[in-house]
């Protein structure tokens, strides 16, 4: 990654040498407190609104590259379906121009208010991945970890130098409703992400047309998946347990959904990147394409 001279609010130390070692999901504070700043190391903020806080004149993380979750580009309406994939071209374009390029380990900080929130956070990183871009993290807790230990605050960040980033398209992680209609056909199982008021079609989003869910699925609720009080995601036993309480294998093949693509990456997250079943997909049209065609089913 290439990044102008950074504006610091106080003089930081020089850059310590990164540790290339194995990339994990999750990263932790400490860790990236010790790692700011190092060749190769792009910490990726996707906060939204920061300016709408109170964290006086040193809102911004040291040697950070800013790209709001909710106005950056990450997600887009396509055909009237909102929160879609951009394209790989407007994908690309938008790594690019963070100055991100494929010898970069990524790490995507959220706020780390709740389960919602740091869906943005675990959406980006299957954009990352679902565009071959294998060395990326999260940091665990996002700001509110970050914050606490006493990471590196600056008052401004300097605008990056565009690099060059290819891609290497995972098509496996992607879901189209033509897989969703397959699956319903093969008996492969759906994992609903949604809140259960949802799930159960108590009430619905106002870009679902229908309430209720896709025939069969099954529901990990997002919010099962993160602790707000902790600002932690949950451990591997956690998220095994939530997955054998409803009935899906280790590696059984599985699709996740939610409405727009949002909750769904974050179940996406927990059975893919942190239970490590790989035949995890995602939907990224969810309900809100699904119930655009009234004679798709919906229980």
């Amino acid at each position: 990654m290439r990044l102008a001279t950074l504006v610091l609010a106080a003089s930081l130390a020089a850059a310590p040498a990164f540790a290339q070692s194995a990339v994990t999901p999750l990263v932790d504070a400490e860790w990236l407190k010790a790692n700011t700043g190092a060749d190769n190391l792009v910490v990726l903020d996707v906060r939204d609104n920061i300016e709408g806080t109170d964290l006086g004149d040193l809102p911004y993380l040291a040697n950070a590259v800013l790209a709001p979750y909710g106005s950056a580009g990450w997600r887009t309406e396509i055909e009237g379906v909102p929160g879609q994939f951009p394209g790989v071209e407007a994908a690309t374009a938008l790594i690019s121009s963070l100055g991100i390029d494929n010898n970069d380990h990524v790490v995507i900080v959220p706020w780390g208010t709740d389960s919602s929130e740091i869906g943005g956070a675990t959406r980006v990183y299957w954009t990352f991945k679902y565009l071959g871009h294998e060395d990326v993290s999260i940091l665990d807790g996002g700001w509110r970890q970050y914050d606490a230990v006493g990471g590196a605050r600056v008052a401004e960040l300097a605008q990056p130098e565009a690099s060059v980033f290819e891609v290497d398209i995972q098509d496996h992680l992607l879901a189209t409703t033509d897989d969703v209609l397959a699956a319903l056909e093969n008996g492969i199982a759906l994992v609903d992400g949604r809140p259960p008021e949802h799930f159960n079609g108590e009430s619905k989003s106002p870009v679902v047309a229908t309430p209720g869910t896709i025939p069969g699925a099954v529901n990990i609720p997002h919010f099962e998946l993160y602790s707000a009080d902790y600002a932690r995601f949950a451990q591997p036993e956690t998220v095994a347990a939530l997955s054998q309480a409803v009935g899906l294998a280790a590696d059984e093949e599985n699709i996740a959904f939610c409405n727009t693509g949002h909750w769904a990456s974050v179940a996406w997250f927990g059975l893919s990147e942190i239970l490590g079943n790989k035949q995890t997909s995602m939907y990224d049209g969810s309900m809100a394409e699904w119930t655009l065609d009234a004679s798709r089913p919906v229980e």
